[in-house]
């Protein structure tokens, strides 16, 4: 009944409320990025799978400007991100954007983290029960590992949450994730990007299916 009912009326609640509270400091932090960012916006959007494998795009702020060399190509990231980008990046505010899609229903505050959609027809049959809930801002894997966790053990803590998705590991995950955004934990660049942390052979099959 709260995996199914409850969840999404608390998630809608809470993140109502947050969002009106907390708009002056997103407006600020807009216009921060606006300028540090050259131009590029401040804000970043990407396809994603959500629940039952449905497409939406999820929000971010952005943390990188859109220079590119002499010859057009788009520089490399580490020249692209900026000092506030970094800052953003390294306390979590890039994620506040997402509140937006949880109050829109493409989220939940808790659960397993959408990657990318690439790699959907990739994942056995275990691994894809990680869609039978709505991805989340944070979930049980971000607290065990976050950013540094391989993403064998990431998928077994992503299954591990929907077999177990009730309001006492919600608020527990909630706890968890504040501490370590507080300690700044296990913090690491590229964890959504799954070639740069792959040891499921992902990136290779990726390719394979491509040719």
């Amino acid at each position: 009944m709260y995996k199914n009912f409850f969840k999404r009326i608390i998630d809608f609640t809470i993140v109502f409320v947050a969002l009106l509270i907390i708009w002056p400091i997103l407006l600020i932090i807009t216009i921060w990025l606006h300028f540090a960012n050259k131009g590029a916006g401040a804000f970043f959007t990407q396809e994603r799978p959500g629940k039952d494998g449905k497409i939406f795009k999820v929000i971010k702020f952005k943390s990188m400007t859109d220079e590119r060399d002499e010859n057009g190509n788009i520089l490399p990231d580490a020249q692209r991100l900026t000092k506030v980008g970094k800052f953003v990046r390294s306390t979590s505010i890039d994620e506040l954007p997402q509140l937006i899609n949880v109050l829109k229903g493409d989220m939940s505050l808790i659960g397993p983290r959408p990657l990318l959609i690439q790699y959907l027809p990739l994942y056995s049959k275990e691994q894809a029960r990680r869609h039978e809930v709505r991805p989340g801002i944070t979930g049980w894997a971000q607290c065990n590992g976050r950013n540094l966790c391989k993403l064998s053990k990431k998928f077994e803590y992503d299954v591990w949450y929907v077999d177990h998705c009730t309001f006492t590991t919600d608020v527990k995950i909630l706890w968890m994730t504040f501490m370590n955004v507080i300690k700044r934990n296990d913090v690491g660049e590229g964890a959504e990007n799954m070639e740069e942390v792959d040891d499921l052979g992902f990136s290779e099959k990726y390719r394979s299916n491509k040719k």
